[in-house]
């Protein structure tokens, strides 16, 4: 039964290495600099963030994800710097990625300002063998022990203290992880984002947030995930999203500190893979270091 539920679980990979390709995040609104490196330093703050999700639970090789990043702007530069280390597991396939951001922000309006940025990526990406049991070894498929690939990205983000809206290419390379006369386990296909997201203060003490994410990546269906989240005396968040045609995630978040948020997310899925798993479980922290002379004394939403 478990190599069945296994074997399947291959079989939806083929799948979606053309519809989810990079890795899929419900509280995208906090992890932008993943997608788009345009937004490194925007926070105004060392920013550091971690996040763990763990997708389809129930579902034997289900993807399991980990993110780390760090984003500042650079002294009293328009310049912003960010690092980001991404773990993807998904049935036998191990990635590991590593990027670098560098971004460019220029005053617009006394309220926007648009920001340029570059990505530099290192890919590792592994494929256990042991896990697969074909009838017939086949000797190419022990070359995806740790095989490297570099990538580069580009993206732009216009932002104020209340809105912002981006579009990015986070990998401009495509590249084929198997390709044996053209029957290719996995191809890295180019992903191209479009976010947005306005904070609306509703009196004084509520303030509401709906935002978007669209992703299009040729072949694939268009991913839209739409959210409206609620944020009460700047200490508590609640909220609900929809990606379209796949899935319905409620979040809650807290202001712990000044420098402390908390947030987690659950996913159910609207599709027939729903019978086959119990949900999926998202939950990240952030904790960010001030200057005195920069401390906000309300926290951003997003």
């Amino acid at each position: 039964m478990k190599t069945r539920v296994l074997l399947f679980a291959l079989l939806f990979t083929g799948i979606i290495s053309y519809a989810q390709q990079d890795a899929q995040f419900s509280q995208y609104m906090y992890n932008t600099i993943n997608i788009n490196p345009a937004y490194a330093g925007s926070r105004g703050v060392l920013s550091i963030f971690a996040l763990h999700r763990t997708q389809w639970v129930g579902l034997d090789g289900a993807p399991v994800t980990n993110a780390v990043s760090v984003n500042t702007p650079i002294n009293d530069s328009n310049l912003g710097l960010g690092v980001s280390i991404i773990n993807d597991k998904i049935g036998p396939t191990h990635e590991n990625t590593i990027s670098a951001d560098l971004s460019y922000t220029i005053p617009t309006s006394e309220t926007f300002k648009l920001s340029f940025g570059i990505k530099a990526t290192a890919n590792l990406f592994d494929l256990d063998v042991t896990r697969l049991n074909p009838v017939d070894d086949d000797p190419s498929l022990h070359d995806y022990n740790n095989k490297f690939s570099p990538n580069i990205g580009a993206g732009l983000y216009y932002h104020s203290d209340k809105g912002y809206v981006g579009l990015s290419v986070p990998n401009f390379i495509e590249s084929n992880r198997y390709d044996d006369n053209e029957v290719r386990i996995f191809k890295e296909k180019i992903n191209y984002y479009l976010i947005a997201g306005y904070v609306f203060d509703l009196n004084e003490s509520v303030k509401f947030k709906p935002a978007l994410l669209t992703k299009m990546v040729y072949g694939a269906p268009l991913q839209v995930d739409v959210s409206g989240n609620f944020m009460f005396n700047n200490k508590f968040m609640v909220g609900i999203a929809y990606r379209w045609s796949a899935a319905l995630s409620g979040m809650v978040g807290f202001q712990v500190s000044d420098s402390l948020y908390i947030g987690y997310g659950y996913d159910r899925e609207t599709t027939n893979l729903k019978n086959y798993n119990s949900g999926s479980h998202e939950i990240f922290l952030r904790y960010e270091i001030f200057n005195n002379i920069d401390k906000i004394t309300t926290p951003r939403f997003f």
